[in-house]
């Protein structure tokens, strides 16, 4: 049986070797939840789910340090932001319980034609079938609790193929889930190379896909999808920014820093695109810089450290790379624009790189921070919807009538006044739209697409 390695992100120490799953043990969990979920009388009431998933929240919470611990040692994010969402993920769960009662469908209104008289019509929702989870690296618990919680909460068996360079959260997750009482089968982590997980999306008896990773790879997944198989794909962005001229510089700048830096830019709303006044855009970068230049960079263990590593040496390479190509076609470095080790960059900040390079067309993915100048806001708009993708903006500004315009025009599915691009609760809506991907995350949204409509119709005289 061939192994897999995890790594510590930030020194490269091996931090455990798991066993990698097989093309035949890949399709016996298929078969396992197909079953499952073909044996009505293996379903699970909603009083029994929402019992497990009390008993999940129980044994989250009792181990939140030992669930930080092992997040941060594995995905490179600070020690401080990983204990942020291991209580998220746990919240998660809650959110959960709270609206499985609203799992419900309407009445559809009868007797409208002589055709229709004597009927009584509704809709339920039902489970939509078996879920498969295709995870990312970035969030490695709480992705997955999106990812799996909101099909078990509807009663749908679940197999989530975790990111392999951060597994371990999910395997605990799913050692955790039948601690508290989750029945075999109902939840499976298969931990397998991309050719064994290919049955994970392109199989009959898959009925949704969950996946989250990059535009290519997701686009590529849901043209493999079996007829009738339903998805939501949620891939990055390139967030932007428009500052008006009425913003608070002093105000503003911590919170852009955050967005732009928090888990060394690998967010995939994080802060990339900063359209700023001619007038203060300069003064905005330098004072942005300033901040990058402040924060500590290092072992993501340290309660002290901001920023933490890349999650592997070549993303290191690869933002040097687009970093000095727009360098070279004339972009200002104002802070950072170098490694700082193998495993971590340096937060950077660029002034007026060329929209043509790859840090103004394309997902950083990195710690890096591009600040361009407008001097006609529409011209800023347009810009700021000029690439393929579209996921999460903001406007900053205290004009009431430049923030109902801005938030009007910029092509987003959420737009944040005031704040940074990367601001998420976990119950409100979140995806992306166009070449972002498609569908919603999202608690209770989550939950509504994983399940399905079934109309009943009943023909009495006594109606």
């Amino acid at each position: 049986m061939s192994e897999l390695n995890v790594y510590r992100p930030f020194d490269g120490g091996l931090i455990r070797s798991i066993p990698l799953q097989s093309e035949v043990e890949v399709e016996t969990a298929i078969h396992t939840a197909h079953q499952l979920f073909l044996d009505r009388g293996a379903w699970m009431p909603p009083h029994q789910r929402i019992e497990i998933l009390e008993r999940t929240i129980e044994i989250m919470s009792s181990q939140v340090e030992a669930l930080t611990r092992l997040a941060a040692e594995e995905g490179g994010k600070p020690y401080i932001d990983s204990k942020v969402e291991v209580l998220r993920a746990i919240n998660g769960v809650k959110l959960a319980i709270e609206h499985i009662p609203q799992i419900k469908g309407e009445q559809i209104p009868m007797g409208q034609t002589p055709a229709s008289v004597n009927r009584l019509a509704f809709t339920i929702r039902e489970p939509i079938g078996v879920v498969s989870s295709i995870s990312a690296f970035n969030h490695p618990l709480n992705l997955i609790v999106h990812q799996v919680i909101p099909a078990l909460a509807v009663g749908c068996p679940v197999i989530v193929k975790p990111a392999l360079t951060t597994p371990l959260s999910c395997l605990r997750l799913v050692e955790i889930l039948h601690e508290a009482g989750l029945p075999q089968g109902w939840c499976q982590a298969v931990v397998c190379e991309n050719e064994a997980a290919s049955k994970l999306v392109s199989d009959a008896r898959i009925n949704f896909l969950s996946f989250i990773g990059s535009a290519n790879v997701g686009w590529m997944l849901r043209s493999k999808l079996a007829p009738g198989t339903r998805c939501a794909l949620e891939h990055g962005g390139a967030a932007p920014v428009i500052v008006d001229s009425s913003a608070h510089l002093d105000e503003i700048v911590p919170v852009l820093a955050k967005g732009g830096f928090y888990h060394a830019g690998q967010v995939c709303v994080s802060v990339q695109r900063i359209y700023a006044q001619q007038g203060f855009c300069r003064e905005l970068a330098i004072k942005l810089a300033a901040e990058g230049e402040k924060m500590v960079v290092g072992d993501p263990l340290d309660p002290n450290t901001e920023v933490g590593p890349l999650i592997l040496p070549r993303e290191v390479d690869r933002v040097e790379e687009w970093v000095n190509e727009a360098v070279e076609a004339g972009a200002e470095v104002l802070c950072g624009g170098k490694k700082l080790s193998d495993t971590c960059f340096a937060p950077t900040v660029l002034l007026n790189p060329p929209e043509n390079v790859r840090v103004s067309q394309n997902e950083i993915f990195g710690p890096v921070i591009c600040v361009y100048s407008y001097s006609d806001k529409q011209d800023a708009i347009n810009r700021a919807n000029g690439l393929p993708y579209a996921f999460q903006a903001s406007v900053f500004t205290n004009d009431l009538e430049d923030a109902l315009n801005v938030t009007q025009q910029l092509n987003a599915t959420a737009v944040m006044v005031n704040d940074h691009t990367a601001f998420r609760v976990d119950w409100m809506p979140f995806g992306g739209r166009d070449a972002s991907g498609i569908g919603l995350g999202g608690i209770q949204y989550s939950m509504h697409e994983m399940t399905r409509d079934k109309m009943l119709v009943f023909k009495s005289p006594s109606l």
